[in-house]
């Protein structure tokens, strides 16, 4: 990858640079020259000098004379020639010294200093350890894990890459996020699309020189098992509240932009100095899910991907031939890229009722299908589409400053790949015509169907028929609810806010006094932490008093902390109630939801045809 992007190795195919270690399920990079290898069937190996590669008990090298190590080093460098035409040589049957004679040529340095130990011999050589370099490499996580990181202007593709860390571009969140994702929690990735006409060939698409909308949105949520996903479109024509958002501009400076309420969600991004981080705010002050990262790509995104992996199969019910988009496509099956992939993702006029949501629906297929053909094996078992795929997406890819790391991404990618894409379930948020509009343009959030599936996805409720997992778990955690209950009167409980809006601690004391008759609870202020949900924490005695108390509150089983009791001010023992995140108001049941609403969704397993 070095030496072709110096444009010394032309005649290298990318593939051949890039070994399937069966042990292991991954490749590795081999820049260097390798001679026959052993008719022995096992893992390719190559040295980084002539000769074979020695087996994994013989990996030991000779040691150098004291003082030439360095020196001696440089010198197989030199003669295994840098700029990765070696290896060819190699399999021509060369003995590797014109690579050698070729390297020194390019790669300025000294020749192995006197005193230094020789070369070992051809066939005696250890494989040596390949050095990390700083946007030199790409490490490929492969072996059945597969990850969606990027959404284009118009509707984009996922994919699970490593990136070339000088490929990595980043915006601040602002403190938007959570802070990034957790490893043991559900994941909230919330990806944007901008139709911004950067990039060469995109200023035929109009609007030039907008500074763009946030035209595709879409908030990923992996369960904490890990064992599905929902993406939920949110359409760019939905009325919403923006609301102020603190913005870190070019000089570092802070500045507040001022929210405004009752506009398309679309001018989140992009208008009045809107940055990413104020689309994040708009989600959470729709939906009430917090992101825990954000990645924003534009309409290149779509062209280079779908190139990098050789086309994307979609399937249309119908002829379309859109003006706008400039899609011409006879109905059936075809295989799509570059600008008609594109094209296939913006296009509106001509499918559905020819407006957004429709378009909408078209994009969830595209990316369904791409989901697959990341997945299938002509993609990840092709080290040369991979290394494509990786250098397409870091330079189309815009992330957050939490996930501006090489290690982050990785590690995200590794949660993410844990999916199978037939529990991946795309859906819309439901919506309704904006009733304030004669013509109808845009839409607003359904008064009951839209909350009940932003309550689904913080409760991380499964979209698809998840086989249930610690069943014996759950029953246990179920069982907490169930005995006998305590009077009222014989409650005692100490009231924290840990997250809920200011005054909540005392609102909810005034209520179980006055409405409840839990005339023994105390509010004890703050609590150290924030919780993302709302806890009662009891000890083992106390189970009677606990679940009258969850009765009132409306809390879960799995609300319930069986643990140790703390005392209160009178030094009697007592129960601790933290109201998190989740809290809407003193008498407003806590129990989440146990199953999705029903609402119109496709999972990514599933063909359709665009109609």
């Amino acid at each position: 990858m070095d030496a072709q992007g110096r444009g010394r190795a032309e005649h290298i195919d990318p593939a051949d640079q890039w070994v399937l270690n069966p042990n292991t399920g991954e490749y590795e990079l081999r820049l260097t020259p390798s001679a026959a290898q052993s008719a022995v069937p096992g893992p390719r190996r190559a040295a980084r000098g002539r000769g074979t590669a020695a087996p994994d008990r013989e990996r030991r090298e000779p040691r150098p004379a004291p003082g030439g190590e360095r020196d001696a080093r440089a010198g197989r460098d030199s003669r295994a020639g840098r700029d990765g035409r070696g290896g060819r040589d190699a399999r021509a049957g060369r003995d590797g010294r014109d690579g050698a004679r070729s390297g020194s040529r390019e790669v300025s340095g000294p020749r192995r200093a006197r005193g230094a130990a020789p070369e070992p011999e051809a066939g005696r050589r250890g494989r040596r350890p390949v050095k990390k370099k700083r946007a030199g490499k790409i490490l490929l996580w492969t072996g059945g894990t597969m990850a969606f990181l990027l959404v284009a202007g118009a509707g984009a593709g996922y994919l699970y890459l490593e990136h070339l860390n000088g490929n990595i571009e980043s915006v601040p969140d602002d403190g938007a996020s959570t802070g990034g994702f957790s490893k043991d929690k559900a994941i909230n990735i919330l990806l944007i699309g901008t139709d911004k006409r950067t990039g060469a060939g995109n200023e035929a698409y109009g609007d030039h020189g907008s500074p763009g909308h946030a035209d595709t949105t879409i908030l990923l949520h992996v369960s904490k098992d890990r064992s599905n996903a929902t993406a939920l479109s949110i359409p760019r024509d939905l009325i919403v509240d923006i609301p102020d958002c603190p913005t870190t501009q070019e000089d570092g400076s802070q500045k507040v932009i001022p929210g405004e309420q009752g506009v398309r969600f679309n001018t989140s991004l992009g208008q009045s100095g809107r940055t990413p981080s104020c689309t994040v705010r708009t989600v959470t002050e729709l939906t009430g899910i917090q992101a825990d990262n954000f990645m924003v790509a534009d309409f290149n995104a779509v062209k280079t991907l779908t190139t990098a992996v050789g086309g994307v199969e979609v399937c249309l019910a119908k002829d379309i031939n859109d003006k706008d988009s400039k899609l011409r496509l006879p109905k059936g099956k075809h295989v799509i890229e570059g600008e008609q992939a594109l094209a296939f993702v913006r296009t509106r006029h001509s499918v559905g009722n020819g407006g957004d949501l429709s378009r909408i629906n078209l994009q969830q297929q595209f990316l369904s299908a791409l989901m697959r053909k990341l997945k299938s094996n002509d993609t990840l078992t092709n080290p040369s589409k991979m290394i494509k795929l990786a250098e397409a997406g870091t330079k189309a890819l815009t992330v957050d400053s939490q996930l501006d790391s090489i290690g982050k991404l990785k590690d995200l990618g590794m949660e993410l790949g844990k999916l199978n894409v037939k529990n991946l379930t795309f859906t819309t948020v439901p919506v309704v015509d904006n009733p304030a509009e004669t013509v109808k343009a845009t839409v607003v959030p359904h008064p009951t169907r839209a909350r009940e599936v932003f309550d689904a996805i913080a409760n991380d409720v499964s979209f698809t028929a998840v086989k249930e997992k610690k069943a014996k778990d759950k029953a246990a955690v179920a069982a907490r609810l169930k005995g006998e209950k305590s009077a009222p009167s014989e409650v005692r409980v100490r009231i924290l806010n840990g997250g809920a809006p200011a005054g909540s601690a005392s609102e909810t004391l005034l209520w179980l006094q006055n409405d409840q008759g839990v005339d023994k609870s105390e509010n004890a202020g703050n609590a150290g932490t924030v919780l993302s949900k709302t806890t009662l924490e009891y000890a083992p005695e106390q189970a009677d008093q606990a679940r009258r108390l969850a009765d009132i509150m409306g809390l879960s089983g799995s609300a319930m902390k069986p643990g140790k009791s703390v005392t209160n001010a009178q030094g009697l023992p007592t129960m601790t109630l933290t109201l998190g995140k989740d809290f809407k108001g003193a008498g407003v049941s806590l129990t989440p939801p146990t199953k999705a609403p029903d609402v119109d969704k496709s999972t990514a397993d599933k063909v359709q045809c665009a109609s």
